[in-house]
């Protein structure tokens, strides 16, 4: 691989980890590096880029744990199901054309942003609700299995669906809501790494380097989350999900 190429790498792994820490949404910049500058087929750049995903998300998560105030009764045994529904996921990949799934992916997106801007008051502060038993277990299986599979399916957007799901759910500012969905999106790339893996798929080496750099961009995103507050988190969401946006639409109309 040319020097410039690896060099380009690494800063994308940096910059994605500080977004996947901040709000999710990292492989909008890594995932799209890995497949133009990386070698391998497209399988190979996605499995690469859970390898370094994986890197970031488990140091965010800590950092989080450490200094904010993840709902670990939900987020625990949701990361628990997230890493055998994300694997399913991966493994269904295979048989269904990302293709078909992208009108689909961009409804919801523009749903995500329109909910943030009409609703300014979403996630700046946590929301008192009733902890029903139902609304608990919704707070797992919809984080812990649909999210999950749907990472391990697709991937854009993953981060950023789990915030708003435990925003709704739960009630949870964008802080605490982003470290529940760090502990959750580890156990989503770690399914879906251990498919890639097993299939062969992984540059191990390339991933590896590219893992210091999600690392350092995770530690300073989580950081940067956590001392400015839910105002920042929430105007880094809705410049991601606007990316996300118009990179669905190229691929799907360009």
């Amino acid at each position: 691989m040319a020097t410039e190429h690896l060099v380009l790498l690494l800063a994308a792994a940096v910059a994605a980890g500080w977004v996947d820490a901040v709000v999710g949404g990292g492989g909008l910049i890594q995932l799209p590096a890995l497949m133009l500058l990386g070698p391998g087929q497209p399988v190979t750049a996605l499995a690469t880029n859970k390898l370094a995903s994986i890197a970031g998300t488990t140091t965010a998560a800590i950092a989080y744990t450490r200094r904010a105030k993840p709902d670990l009764q939900v987020a625990v045994p949701a990361g628990v199901l997230a890493v055998g529904c994300a694997a399913l996921g991966a493994l269904t990949a295979t048989a269904i054309s990302s293709a078909l799934l992208r009108p689909i992916i961009m409804v919801v997106l523009l749903s995500v942003a329109a909910i943030v801007v009409l609703r300014p008051s979403l996630g700046r502060l946590p929301k008192p609700v009733l902890r029903t038993r139902r609304r608990i277990a919704a707070a797992v299986l919809v984080p812990g299995v649909a999210i999950a599979f749907y990472d391990g399916l697709v991937g854009p957007g993953t981060g950023t669906f789990l915030v708003l799901a435990f925003t709704a759910l739960l009630g949870s500012d964008f802080v605490n809501a982003s470290a529940n969905a760090k502990i959750i999106n580890t156990g989503t790339n770690l399914g879906a790494l251990l498919v890639f893996a097993s299939q062969g798929h992984v540059l191990w080496t390339l991933g590896a380097a590219m893992a210091v750099g999600n690392i350092l961009g995770a530690q300073l995103g989580a950081r940067m989350a956590i001392a400015r507050g839910a105002g920042f988190v929430r105007a880094v969401l809705l410049v991601v999900v606007t990316g996300m946006v118009i990179r669905l639409g190229i691929e799907q109309f360009g």
